[in-house]
């Protein structure tokens, strides 16, 4: 019998190939992703990110995304995907000085497909306009945004990223009314793309307080939209064979405002046994 993560890597290649048509032929739509890279961490071992980085750029590439939310992303491993994803352009600050220290929530756009018109990052905090932490996070915690020009239909969006507090449940729940408060500040009635990890998983306080009807500034779980989902019901998988039923949703593509979702998938993919990271890829399709 096959193992079943080499099952989930032909099914994924399998899709991969009789989606990548669709994907040319349109132009309308824009291919996002959110990823949570897990940051370089030589305990990782045969995981590390020095043996998964080329892949990762394989697959960004092979998947011909226009937009991608990050997660972990360290100095050293932001420069790399920068000097190896020539076609895109990068926005995000570390999160412990604003600047290069600490984690990145970086925004990754094709610069051919879209332009950026305003950015800035904004901390998760009481105090977001400066270096903080929130409430009773355990780190410093960040959104990074943008608004964005789409160069082919001359329509415009906000796409934020971010990622919550692994420790502090207050923080995560106060971190997604924040969240909302500034999807409207930033970008009033635009139509909004949100990544990220999100530490949450879909019944928890946080992510309902999210979906909470608002309004013109309601956000919707991809998932739940897509005309056609494919993958596992999970998005973190560790870097291990935990049993499936162990496994969690805590990576979303959230949005407002958009025409259609086309496709959704989370990628469990390896390369024999090498992930991509210790999270999967939330791919997401759609229409502004």
């Amino acid at each position: 019998m096959m193992p079943k993560n080499l099952v989930w890597t032909w099914l994924s290649v399998l899709i991969a190939f009789s989606s990548s048509t669709s994907f040319a032929q349109s132009k309308k739509v824009i291919n996002a992703m959110s990823f949570n890279i897990r940051y370089d961490n030589p305990e990782d071992g045969p995981q590390n990110w020095h043996y998964r980085k080329d892949n990762i750029v394989r697959m960004i590439n092979f998947y011909d995304l226009d937009i991608i939310g990050m997660q972990e992303v360290l100095v050293g491993q932001l420069n790399f995907l920068k000097q190896n994803l020539s076609e895109y352009e990068t926005i995000g600050v570390g999160r412990e000085d604003g600047a290069t220290k600490g984690e990145y929530a970086p925004i990754f756009y094709r610069k051919n497909r879209l332009k950026t018109l305003q950015s800035g990052t904004f901390w998760l905090s009481e105090t977001p306009n400066k270096v903080s932490k929130g409430w009773d996070a355990d780190l410093e915690r960040i959104a990074t945004w943008a608004i964005f020009l789409d160069k082919k239909t001359r329509k415009k969006f906000i796409f934020m990223n971010t990622h919550f507090d692994h420790r502090g449940n207050l923080a995560r729940i106060e971190s997604a009314k924040l969240l909302k408060q500034k999807a409207m500040e930033l970008g009033g009635d635009l139509p909004l793309i949100l990544t990220g990890d999100f530490n949450l998983t879909p019944n928890s306080q946080g992510i309902q307080t999210l979906l909470k009807e608002d309004g013109k500034n309601t956000l919707r779980n991809t998932r739940t939209l897509a005309t056609l989902a494919y993958g596992p019901d999970w998005t973190s998988c560790g870097f291990d064979d935990r049993p499936f039923e162990d496994r969690e949703v805590i990576d979303y593509i959230f949005v407002k405002n958009i025409a259609e979702i086309h496709r959704y998938a989370v990628f469990a993919e390896m390369l024999n046994n090498l992930y991509l990271s210790d999270h999967c890829p939330v791919f997401a399709q759609l229409q502004l």
